[in-house]
């Protein structure tokens, strides 16, 4: 059965906002595997948005090889759309979501393939809520951003999880990797 993997970046304070930590060539790296080896990522409508910035690099490479090779792995990912206000997509490997988001992971769970990425914060919220994250993968970023929106505001319910293992990068940014004790 495929993996539900929420994995998502926070600051030491525990902001997620997408411009609080350093994205660097190596985090970029680690994401690009992370997509390559992934059969389908879900979003939420924000930060679906936001991701359609990757969409100029491939028209518009940089001198960065991370970034372009990043680019192109998050333009190949399937990616699903949750929204109530697009109507469609401008991206050929994403569609939008027509059925509720339990009924979508469950029927990906059921399919052959690779894991299942979870990218926004409001649906890894939803899900964690539900029980439905497999394994959580949270990147701390070395930094205290201050004010902004936390990750785990709004779970309504204690979940303890087991430490996997963890990675450590060059620009002092770790990656744990969790899954609920369940």
């Amino acid at each position: 059965m495929r993996k539900v993997i929420a994995a998502f970046n926070t600051t030491i304070d525990g902001n997620c906002d997408h411009s609080a930590g350093i994205a660097d060539e190596e985090l970029h790296q680690h994401y690009t595997s992370l997509l390559n080896n992934a059969g389908t990522i879900l979003y939420g409508r924000i930060t679906f948005e936001l991701m359609q910035y990757w969409q100029t690099m491939l028209l518009h490479p940089s001198d960065e090889q991370e970034l372009d090779e990043f680019a192109k792995s998050i333009d190949k990912i399937p990616k699903i759309v949750f929204s109530q206000t697009l109507k469609k997509t401008n991206w050929e490997t994403a569609e939008i979501a027509t059925k509720p988001l339990v009924e979508v992971i469950n029927e990906l769970k059921q399919e052959e393939g690779t894991d299942i990425l979870i990218g926004s914060r409001s649906l890894i919220v939803q899900l964690m809520n539900l029980n439905l994250i497999d394994e959580l993968q949270l990147c701390i970023q070395p930094v205290i951003a201050g004010p902004g929106i936390s990750l785990f505001e709004d779970i309504e319910n204690r979940t303890v999880f087991q430490l996997k293992r963890t990675k450590t990068f060059s620009n002092g940014a770790i990656i744990l990797y969790y899954s609920p004790t369940k």
